[in-house]
């Protein structure tokens, strides 16, 4: 199940970067559910043709996020979004300064990603 997640992560981030063959057949493995037969079949492929494609397509889009980390951002900035919401939540509670500060510094960070 994770690496279906990620595939889709990744496919989200860079999918318009592969071809429309490579998104359409992707799309029939990721998002369809669709086995290599079904998808073979469908397109007048060889199932190893399937298979292969896939294979490279996992490749090129993990080659674009180790060059340009977008996925490893987001998550990153997703978990300090989080952790601003968190500390927001307590500074109302207790008005203590050093929260905002936190905050500040936090927000910061999301600016240099």
């Amino acid at each position: 199940m994770e690496k279906i997640v990620a595939q889709g992560l990744l496919y989200d981030f860079y999918g318009e970067l592969l071809t429309e063959h490579q998104r359409r057949i992707y799309e029939d493995v990721i998002f369809n559910d669709m086995s290599l037969s079904e998808i073979a079949e469908e397109q007048g492929i060889s199932r190893q043709g399937v298979h292969d494609l896939i294979k490279r397509c996992d490749r090129i889009l993990a080659g674009y996020e180790e060059k340009l980390r977008l996925v490893e951002k987001f998550n990153q900035t997703k978990l300090m979004v989080k952790e601003i919401k968190e500390l927001a939540g307590r500074y109302k509670e207790s008005g203590n300064e050093a929260l905002i500060d936190k905050i500040e510094e936090i927000s910061e960070k999301i600016g240099q990603l």
